[in-house]
């Protein structure tokens, strides 16, 4: 290892709700909120107020200022980054903190899948301003990296800079391979009923007019998951359900197919949460069809047709009204292509500390780290406190004493005003937080907690303050 050198809704709102199919509307308060009786609200207030105060208590971890003088370079500008700048600029205020990242805006991903399902209607509420969200006093280098020399203790940026650190906090994220899908251009997503909740906020709201246009007559969906590690794979399954939902509210599910392709034996990697949503699909009727080990090499836009191709090499056409494409996912170039990487590409780090395996002063955080599981903004939360107390440690000359066990979080969207929150870790064990949630069960406070809650938290994270 390399040392550095020093509840359900009654039937009266489901028929309300049906006689809005598309309540996405900024100034207007939504159907689901102004339905909610007065019981369920104090519910939900009280179990908001317990929300609240899981996050402090589970989240804020006080940690001793420390004095150090050191030149730490965090990698990316995400999430991960900036919760790990902003509480290190708190907790080790003599460093030299440096953020190299090019991206002026910042996207509130998360929010994809509302725009792309007709929840939100404005990419407004995705866009924010990285310069609103780093600590004040930090270096930003409005650049990408491009090599990084671990045995140096250097990283090389795009214009071919060498910024050098004594610690280093890789937070890239990863890269979309839209490209791997052969007959398929970016500027096809969100046109002639091809879409993706991946690529970004034009795209997501151009989805959902594809969405919007294929409920009106119905047809047949084909819906896809990537073969690679991804983030969010939670998403792909909110937009099959909501897409089930919208038919049902238009009139048009009796005169639908809709077919789901995992290129896995499941749809979801937690076993009792790949149960429940394939029992809930079989049950549907029409029910949502399952289709496994096939995955999704090739797409013909001219025809509307995708192509499959299955564990033995088989491929297969299937025909779609619309389509929603995941694609494969990898680390970024410039990790895949250093000496950080692991065999698969992604940052090697311990799963359990997120110190690289190494190089013992570089740590990772996000989406970019190799770690079974946790390529969620919901790990961030978690992660980055632990990902910043050990850096320190390992400053201090300490053996990094925190452990990360893999928590990720993912609200699966079931239908307009009910989801399931679903928590778990790396041995695939439920890890409820929030008071009045059943994991497996819908329930409208968990729909609340996706749509009105879950981005201020998500800021507040980035901020270094949950």
């Amino acid at each position: 290892m390399k040392r550095h050198p020093s509840n359900q809704t009654s039937r009266s709102n489901q028929d309300a709700l049906a006689a809005y199919p598309n309540r996405a509307d900024d100034n207007k308060q939504p159907i689901v909120s102004r339905l909610f009786n007065r019981r369920q609200f104090i519910g939900a207030g009280i179990a908001t107020g317990a929300v609240i105060g899981s996050m402090s208590l589970n989240g804020c971890v006080s940690s001793p200022t420390a004095q150090e003088k050191v030149n730490i370079v965090i990698v990316g500008a995400g999430i991960a980054g900036l919760a790990v700048a902003n509480r290190l600029s708190r907790q080790l205020p003599n460093a030299t903190l440096t953020i190299l990242d090019s991206r002026q805006a910042h996207y509130y991903q998360p929010g994809y899948t509302l725009l792309a399902t007709g929840v939100w209607n404005n990419t407004d509420k995705v866009i924010d301003s990285n310069a609103n969200l780093l600590p004040a006093g930090i270096n930003w280098i409005q650049e990408n990296a491009r090599e990084f020399s671990p045995d140096n203790n250097q990283v090389i940026t795009e214009s071919g800079k060498k910024i050098g650190y004594d610690y280093l906090v890789v937070a890239t994220g990863l890269r979309l391979g839209f490209e791997k899908i052969e007959g398929l251009n970016i500027q096809d997503l969100g046109t002639d009923g091809i879409g993706s909740v991946y690529h970004s906020p034009e795209t997501a709201i151009k989805t959902w007019q594809q969405i919007d246009a294929f409920r009106q007559k119905g047809g047949r969906a084909v819906m896809t998951l990537a073969h690679t590690d991804m983030k969010c794979a939670g998403a792909p399954l909110k937009m099959t359900f909501m897409l089930h939902d919208r038919l049902i509210q238009a009139g048009t599910r009796q005169n639908s197919d809709i077919q789901f392709f995992s290129p896995h034996q499941t749809v979801f990697s937690v076993p009792v949460v790949n149960e429940n949503i394939l029992s809930r699909w079989a049950s549907y009727d029409p029910p949502i069809g399952a289709n496994f080990e096939q995955r999704l090499t090739g797409i013909d836009k001219s025809s509307k047709a995708a192509y499959f191709t299955d564990s033995e090499g088989n491929q297969n056409r299937q025909d779609y009204d619309f389509i929603h494409i995941v694609p494969p996912m990898f680390a970024v170039d410039s990790i895949l292509n250093s000496p950080l990487a692991n065999n698969n590409g992604w940052l090697d780090v311990d799963k359990y500390t997120l110190q690289h395996k190494r190089y013992e002063n570089i740590f990772g955080v996000g989406d970019i780290n190799g770690t079974p599981k946790g390529k969620t903004a919901a790990t961030v939360k978690l992660s980055a406190p632990i990902v910043t107390n050990n850096l320190i440690e390992v400053i201090q000359g300490k053996a990094p004493s925190q452990k990360f066990d893999g928590y990720t979080s993912c609200p699966l969207l079931i239908k307009e005003g009910e989801a399931m929150l679903v928590e778990f870790d790396y041995e695939n064990n439920l890890t409820p937080s929030v008071p009045l949630v059943n994991p497996l069960k819908e329930s409208y406070f968990a729909w609340f907690l996706e749509e009105m809650m879950l981005k201020p938290a998500y800021m507040a994270v980035a901020k270094g303050r949950v």
